[in-house]
């Protein structure tokens, strides 16, 4: 009855996907960009239909990519932070068991203001002191640091369903909390008082709120100050501003890995799937001369970087045993 039950589900599954021609992507909304430059290459360059690419956060991607096989469902997700061990047992108990996960490069979080703002120099303990919930609750930046603009605090950033969320929590609250003893680390979280106001997934959408209010700052992904420097400015963290070089060679400390993620089971049926995946992971894309390193993405180094594509390009399949 189980084998039947699976091979039923595979049918059906095969049969509707087999209606759409279009690769569906979803996911980070750092990665979107990224994401969206190789789906228009892609449709530009081979005789496949342009991949769909909406961004719909990390998690909320994930939780669309894993909710089941078949063509209401996405094909890939794109994440700025890597898939949870939850996600994954959410794929495999709802049938999504095969899955590749691709590495395509790095990204810095930046913390920045508007150009005509004022300059900002932060470190690590400060911005822990300003924004965490259980510290000293300051309202202007001069009472975090007197050498500070004694202008009110006000951070855009995104949702905790945001990859970037993530690691700006695990790399900014958690790492800074240990360099201080006015914020306990136990459970330590972002104030929730009006100080970091939550402005969605839509990266683009806090640079323009930042525009508008020139004394706030927003936390965002390096390639959203990259492709806006004509109207934002990063702020210096201990000392290392948020620039590629200082990023790929690990001088700028506040940066992550970005993926993407591919369900195998619509390699078949859904044209395009892995030849899209490869034009991703390819030299001429993601390599030191690629593209992408155009709109802001630090590519990998050599080895990590064959690596990667050799994961892609065999399909080698998630086991579980990578938060291990």
């Amino acid at each position: 009855m189980k084998l039947f039950t699976i091979l039923a589900v595979a049918s059906i599954a095969a049969t509707s996907a087999s209606a759409r021609d279009q690769i569906r992507i979803v996911g980070s909304s750092t990665v979107f960009p990224f994401s969206t430059a190789v789906a228009e290459q892609f449709g530009k360059t081979t005789d496949f239909a342009t991949p769909v690419v909406e961004s719909t956060g990390s998690g909320g991607g994930m939780k669309l990519f894993c909710s089941g096989v078949g063509v209401e469902h996405p094909d890939m997700t794109n994440a700025s932070r890597r898939m949870k061990a939850k996600e994954f047992k959410l794929c495999q108990d709802n049938g999504v068991t095969e899955v590749v996960e691709s590495v395509i490069g790095y990204d810095g979080i930046v913390i920045a203001n508007a150009l005509s703002g004022p300059t900002f120099a932060l470190t690590l303990e400060q911005i822990v002191i300003a924004l965490a919930a259980d510290g000293p609750m300051p309202s202007t930046w001069d009472q975090v640091d007197p050498s500070l603009p004694a202008i009110a605090i006000e951070v855009l950033g995104p949702p905790p369903s945001s990859g970037t969320r993530d690691a700006f929590e695990e790399l900014v609250m958690h790492e800074g909390c240990e360099l201080t003893e006015l914020v306990a680390c136990e459970g330590i979280s972002i104030r929730e008082d009006g100080v970091f106001v939550e402005a969605g997934e839509n990266d683009n959408l806090i640079v323009s709120k930042l525009e508008a209010n020139p004394n706030a700052l927003g936390v965002f992904g390096f390639s959203f100050l990259d492709q806006n420097s004509d109207v934002i400015k990063g702020a210096a963290i201990d000392g290392v501003e948020p620039t590629f070089d200082n990023i790929a060679d690990g001088e700028y400390e506040i940066s992550r890995s970005l993926y993407y993620y591919i369900k195998v089971a619509h390699i078949d049926v859904i044209p395009g799937i892995a030849e899209y995946a490869a034009e991703f992971s390819s030299e001429a894309a993601a390599g030191e001369e690629g593209y992408l390193t155009d709109k802001g993405l630090i590519p990998l180094f050599e080895d990590e970087f064959e690596q990667n594509s050799d994961r892609v390009n065999g399909l080698d399949l998630m086991t579980g045993d990578e938060w291990n």
